[in-house]
């Protein structure tokens, strides 16, 4: 087995575990770190590669919030039970603007839009949202300050801003996460949400891709994808309980300035040094 292809690959777990659920664009630095350090394996492998590392980011969320996301827990009362049944039907709720909207755009999208331009453009533009929508939160009191608040139609809404995530660059998280304060939504109840919000969507997402590429590979190949999703994992259980202990006490605006730092990074790296 290649050693230097095992760092790669750990490199590439800890990247993704790091900014999926960041709002920064998992996909944007996933780019930049493929044109600096390369795997040394045939594309079909990198297609279901990146697939699975994502998966691992989204078992962090499931390891996290198990308590608060399994109704069926001997220790639940009736009523909490009844509470994360309505929370997953709100999570349903959000999810089909994505199932009829984003989905079908997916590949089409994948295919035009993932240009480092746009990607970005992508960053720059809500690292900008970011700021001017945090300035403008600067003094604001969300009346949704818990999931309890957070209604159906609120939810549907978040899920219409979650396609856009299908642009590349934008951040999945980033989306939704502007979109739920936008409508209210107090920033801790905004990530959480979209932390929820991921778990079908990124499954959904992931499986069809798998089907799309397949699953032959050998059996380095297979220690290869396990190793780096069990990176990502163990990153992003780290990097979750990081994000929502720091919005306690301050806003996004530090991730809007990271976003805009990047998006130029990208656009001088690919548009001058790469030529």
């Amino acid at each position: 087995m290649n050693f230097v292809e095992v760092l790669k690959v750990l490199l590439f777990g800890i990247v993704e575990g790091f900014t999926e659920w960041l709002p920064i664009s998992s996909t944007g630095h996933l780019i930049l770190v493929e044109q600096l350090v390369q795997l040394d394996q045939p594309e079909s492998f990198w297609n279901v590669f990146k697939v699975v590392i994502q998966l691992g980011a989204i078992l962090a969320v499931v390891l996290i919030y198990w308590e608060k996301l399994w109704p069926f827990s001997r220790s639940n009362t009736s009523a909490r039970k009844r509470g994360i049944i309505s929370l997953w039907l709100k999570i349903a709720a959000a999810c089909v603007p994505t199932a009829l909207i984003g989905l079908p755009l997916d590949m089409v999208l994948d295919d035009y839009l993932s240009s480092p331009v746009i990607i970005a453009a992508a960053l720059i533009v809500y690292g900008v949202i970011f700021i001017v929508l945090e300035n403008r939160n600067k003094n604001v009191i969300f009346p949704i300050n818990s999931m309890k608040k957070l209604d159906y139609k609120t939810a549907v809404l978040i899920g219409l801003f979650q396609c856009l995530a299908f642009i590349p660059g934008t951040s999945r998280s980033g989306a939704t996460i502007l979109g739920a304060m936008i409508l209210g939504c107090a920033r801790p109840i905004a990530a959480e949400f979209s932390f929820y919000l991921g778990i079908p969507v990124m499954f959904g997402a992931s499986l069809l891709k798998i089907v799309k590429h397949g699953f032959d590979f050998t059996g380095v190949q297979i220690f290869l994808l396990l190793f780096g999703m069990m990176t990502s994992f163990i990153v992003a259980v780290y990097t979750i309980r990081f994000l929502m202990k720091y919005i306690r006490k301050h806003d996004f605006k530090v991730f809007g300035y990271y976003r805009i730092v990047l998006g130029i990074i990208v656009l001088i790296y690919f548009l001058v040094l790469a030529r």
